[in-house]
């Protein structure tokens, strides 16, 4: 079973980073339109948060992605301690170099003789002077190039598969020498065994769910351990990238498609037990149904771990917003700190709890979908002439009669 997970491990973790390489998602980075008034272009983690607008550009810069880890940033001294990326363009060729070329937006970057500026987080090809035109909504008018760099959300996911290879690799070694695993081992094992009986079997079945579990144990932890280094002070929001739980709900789609039977296609193409008129108002409505699956998948992830991120910053937000008000008073403005500290700590620890919920959600969903597209479906009863089962007719008589 370890070989099949590894290899779905493999399969998932490339899947995502290239999502996330690629996509340039405009809701995963609100400051292009810049509505909170606060120039985030050249906003940075370490700047003073001391008003509403700033506490307000100060979450959308930590939601949004980066080709930097930053550790310190005060643009205002020109300060930056942080780790650059690879930039990785298609323009007229390959492009690489690293995004300190950029030094975080205040200089523009110069590669094979072309021009790139980084505008609200995007890379624009330019002139020498840098020069960014806007056009209808206030977008850049310049050509974007194919952008597909290591950005902070692609290393966190390539660490995140490196996470799961070592704890499962050790797994599987302590296995060929004992029983029961000794270590994390201790903490691994009872997971692997509440995602095969909690979810994989009851919901995929007894007979088929062995071929799943490795897709399933990968979605898993994949997801939890994404989720918990988003509370670190790495500042990612992996699972919070509209790319990711796009890619992620992706792969549910195609495995519950392309492994479904044909009970699955007939009870969606031509429906057993309704009337044949009805059943050709049925069919666009099931495929419908094949779609609008995944989509909930992806927008619960999203919005769930976004939504907690958002809370959370806001509370510490206000922390600094409440010190700087001094109108209130010097007691209340220290009451108001140590009451929204508290409730940040109170936020944190359930996020700890939404981390795993996520995880385990999108798994059973996920199993869910599997199970409903490869069930077998007992046809040996006896049917009446409008479809339904003469067993279940009978039930119903006895009941009601």
């Amino acid at each position: 079973m370890f070989k099949t997970y590894f290899k779905s491990v493999f399969f998932v973790l490339i899947f995502t980073a290239f999502a996330t390489a690629t996509a340039q998602d405009h809701a995963n980075d609100p400051s292009d339109h810049n509505t909170t008034g606060v120039d985030d272009a050249h906003y940075g983690e370490g700047d003073a948060v001391n008003t509403e607008d700033e506490v307000s550009a100060f979450i959308n810069h930590h939601l949004q992605d980066s080709h930097y880890f930053t550790l310190f940033e005060k643009a205002e001294d020109h300060l930056f301690v942080s780790l650059p990326l690879p930039v990785l363009l298609w323009d007229n060729g390959m492009q690489v170099f690293m995004s300190s070329k950029f030094h975080h937006g205040e200089t523009i970057a110069e590669n094979n003789g072309n021009f790139y500026k980084l505008y609200h987080s995007k890379i624009y090809k330019t002139d020498a002077a840098g020069t960014i035109t806007l056009g209808a909504q206030d977008h850049p008018t310049q050509t974007k190039p194919f952008d597909f760099s290591i950005t902070k959300n692609v290393v966190t996911a390539l660490l995140v598969g490196l996470i799961m290879f070592l704890l499962f690799r050790g797994l599987g070694k302590q296995y060929k020498m004992r029983a029961i695993p000794k270590g994390i081992g201790r903490v691994l094992e009872p997971l692997v065994i509440y995602v095969r009986d909690e979810i994989a079997k009851p919901n995929v079945g007894e007979k088929k769910y062995r071929k799943f579990m490795g897709f399933l144990l990968t979605v898993f932890f994949f997801i939890w351990i994404a989720n918990l280094l988003g509370l670190t002070p790495l500042g990612t929001n992996l699972t919070g990238n509209i790319a990711v739980t796009v890619g992620l709900a992706l792969l549910t789609y195609l495995i519950t498609t392309f492994s479904a039977n044909k009970d699955y296609w007939k009870h969606i193409f031509w429906m057993p037990g309704v009337h044949p008129i009805m059943k050709i108002f049925f069919i666009p409505i099931e495929l419908i149904g094949t779609l609008t699956k995944p989509f909930a998948l992806l927008v619960r992830l999203y919005a769930n771990i976004t939504a907690g991120h958002v809370v959370l910053f806001t509370l510490l937000g206000a922390i600094t917003v409440a010190k700087t008000d001094m109108s209130i008073g010097a007691g209340a403005t220290i009451g108001y700190g140590i009451f929204y500290f508290i409730l940040a700590i109170f936020i944190t620890l359930i996020e700890l709890l939404v981390a795993f919920l996520q995880a385990y959600i999108f798994t059973l969903l996920s199993a869910l979908f599997i199970g409903m597209a490869v069930v077998d479906h007992d046809h040996e009863h006896e049917h009446d002439k409008e479809g339904h089962d003469i067993d279940d007719v009978e039930d119903v008589r006895e009941r009601f009669v």
